[in-house]
């Protein structure tokens, strides 16, 4: 090779030389670089890093391990890991196993640890492990390792709070369902099931459409589009078929849940059964009805029996004039009893239509039942036919007549309803028996003697033998919620066991039922008559102002008092009877007064004459009247009170009684 040559050769290799050098200069420049950058990171990072080597020793630890577990990096590095006290006990064997793993070349991107601080506080971290290769060969684990605290408690108090709902849903009386935004069911508590029969593990995932009944689907739509428009909803009340494919009652409050980010993520409602609450609605609105019928009655009984003193008056007028033997009498005698059924049948109505306390007394059981049937076929359909076997004995009970009444009412239109469709054959029957001590005992505990059966027998629908034992529980009833109270055989029942006795049913589907009453008979007692009769009637020549507001009855009575030989005066205004008295009140001896009257009632009327005349007689005479009673008129010191229609004799006798005593 030639000098040139070989100076060429040089010449290339010092440029090489050259260019390597630049290039050696531009890698360590970017190692440096690199180096300073991953330093940085490394010093600068919020997740603590570091590296364990095959000994499980650490190698390196990210400066913010101090700022999380409040450990310097000195006081680590070097040391074997489970030396450290660093991580929770329970979680050493986890450490262990998933390092063996990443330095047998697998990677782990996410695992949670439990870390203990310098200060014993726990600490929650997710981890992530890579291994650390050099010349093919791991030869340590690197690992980032993130604080969850936070999140941990976030999640934890979350939980906390679910498991809290849930006791609080497991606890409550009402139904409660919970829906997705699709409609299906997510959850529903132990009252849903109670209540509507499905379980949850039936439901679950599914839709409850065939839950609402097709009258219901109108008001359930627009709950519907209130939740999906975000609005909730309180005391929407409707009806939900059950299980069994019963409908009953509800009233539903509803809203829509929202998850985390605040999206819509289903809805949560609470159902009520309220058929007990629809029932004590129907018993109180009944009762508001009784009280409407009963001060309808009361007006009613007052008018009535004006019209009947009107008319019984004046037939007895009528029958003074007549000689004895006319054929006439038998007619006036017809009247007199019409007037008199007429009087029982309001005194009927008004015990049916009111409450009153229990007021025991001596009652012939089979007059009351044959008066009963009399105002029964008035009030049920032709259809019906009414039997009556009622033995020619004269049973005594002592009873409440308003309640027996209402007992009779009772059994009759449960009867009744049984029969309203197709009609049939009601039979009411009287009997008696005699108990021995075994056979009472099989009549609910009654107690040996003897009893009256009265027997209430329909050819109706009959009773499903599985309700029999509920049928006389309050508020039970086959009718639906528009059918009934459900009160009228519990009631029944409590006037049976108030009065001694004892009620049975026997009965089978399709073939009616009967009713047995038992009531204790008493001994005959003597029934003290209401009212003497004479056959001359007693009378007077005293002055007598009367005062009534119906005209008619004024003209009547003047017409009576007169044949009985009184001097009388008639006032047709209690304020003008009031100014008459007032002007003259030596002039009269006795005063007849009505009780309702428009400006003064006949009450007030006989204060103010007392007040101007302390000894001045008064009897005081009402068609019906809540205001006043005999006992408060008495207290009072009105003499007399009588009850219309007044038949002539208890006009006379009482009269004279009261002049007689003043």
């Amino acid at each position: 090779m030639d000098e040139k040559s070989t100076y060429e050769e040089l010449e290339y290799r010092v440029k090489v030389l050259e260019r390597e050098a630049v290039w050696r200069k531009q890698a360590e420049d970017a190692l440096r670089k690199s180096e300073e950058k991953y330093r940085q990171h490394f010093v600068n990072v919020s997740d603590v890093i570091y590296s364990i080597d095959s000994d499980f020793r650490v190698i390196s630890v990210s400066p913010s391990v101090e700022r999380i577990l409040g450990y310097k990096p000195e006081e680590l590095i070097g040391r074997p890991f489970q030396d450290l006290n660093i991580l929770a006990p329970e979680y050493l064997e986890k450490a262990f196993s998933e390092t063996m793993r990443v330095l047998a070349g697998e990677r782990i991107d996410s695992s949670e640890y439990e870390f203990i601080s310098k200060d014993g506080i726990r600490k929650f971290g997710e981890v992530s492990f890579g291994p650390l290769v050099r010349d093919g060969k791991v030869i340590a684990v690197i690992s980032v390792a993130r604080d969850i605290t936070k999140r941990k408690q976030v999640e934890e108090a979350l939980r906390e709070s679910e498991e809290k709902y849930r006791t609080v849903l497991e606890a409550s009386p009402d139904p409660v369902v919970v829906y997705d935004m699709e409609g299906k069911v997510i959850y529903f508590n132990p009252a849903f099931t109670h209540v509507f029969g499905w379980t949850l593990e039936e439901r679950l995932g599914k839709k409850m459409d065939y839950f609402v009944p097709d009258k219901a689907w109108p008001e359930t739509k627009m709950m519907i589009e209130k939740l999906l428009a975000g609005e909730s909803f309180f005391d929407f009340e409707t009806r939900r078929y059950t299980k069994e494919g019963n409908i009953i009652p509800v009233s539903i409050s509803g809203a829509i849940y929202r998850d985390q980010n605040g999206n819509p993520a289903g809805s949560i409602i609470n159902l009520r059964d309220i058929t007990e609450q629809k029932r004590l609605e129907l018993q109180l609105l009944q009762a508001h009805k009784m009280e409407a019928i009963g001060t309808l009655a009361g007006g009613i009984a007052h008018d009535f029996n004006n019209i009947l003193w009107i008319i019984n008056g004046n037939m007895e007028l009528i029958a003074d004039e007549i000689p004895d033997g006319n054929p006439a009498h038998y007619n006036l005698k017809e009247v007199e009893e019409a007037c008199q059924r007429a009087t029982d049948l309001v005194t009927q109505i008004l015990s049916f239509s009111r409450q009153t306390e229990q007021k025991l007394q001596p009652l012939k059981i089979s007059s009351i039942v044959k008066e009963s049937l009399k105002l029964l076929r008035s009030t049920i359909p032709t259809t019906i036919e009414i039997s009556q076997n009622i033995s020619t004995d004269s049973y005594t009970i002592l009873a409440d007549l308003t309640q027996i009444n209402q007992l009779l009412l009772n059994l009759y239109t449960n009867a009744a309803n049984a029969m309203r469709e197709k009609g049939g054959l009601l039979e009411v029957s009287l009997t008696d028996t005699e108990l021995d001590k075994d056979e009472a005992g099989l009549h609910q505990d009654l107690s040996p003697g003897k009893y009256v059966i009265l027997t209430v027998l329909d050819t109706g629908h009959g009773i499903d033998p599985e309700i029999v034992p509920s049928i006389f529980d309050p508020y039970f009833t086959t009718k639906g919620l528009d059918g009934g109270t459900g009160m009228g055989l519990s009631v029944a029942c409590g006037i049976v066991k108030s009065h001694g006795g004892a009620i049975t049913v026997h009965s089978e589907p399709g073939k009616g039922a009967s009713f047995h009453v038992f009531l204790p008979i008493i001994d005959e007692v003597e029934v003290k008559p209401e009212s003497e009769t004479f056959e001359t009637l007693p009378k007077g020549n005293e002055r007598i102002l009367f005062v009534d507001d119906e005209k008619a009855v004024l003209a009547m009575g003047k017409q009576i008092l007169k044949s009985l030989g009184y001097e009388v005066a008639v006032s047709q205004n209690s304020i003008e009877a009031l100014k008459s008295f007032r002007a003259q009140p030596e002039k009269y001896d006795l005063v007849i007064t009505d009780q309702t009257m428009p400006h003064i009632t006949g009450e007030d009327l006989a204060r103010e004459l007392m007040s101007i005349w302390p000894d001045i007689p008064v009897i005081l005479c009402t068609g019906y009247s809540e205001l006043v009673s005999e006992e408060k008129a008495k207290a009072i010191g009105i003499k007399a009170f009588l009850l219309k229609p007044i038949v002539k004799g208890e006009l006379a006798n009482k009269i004279r009684e009261v002049l007689d005593q003043s």
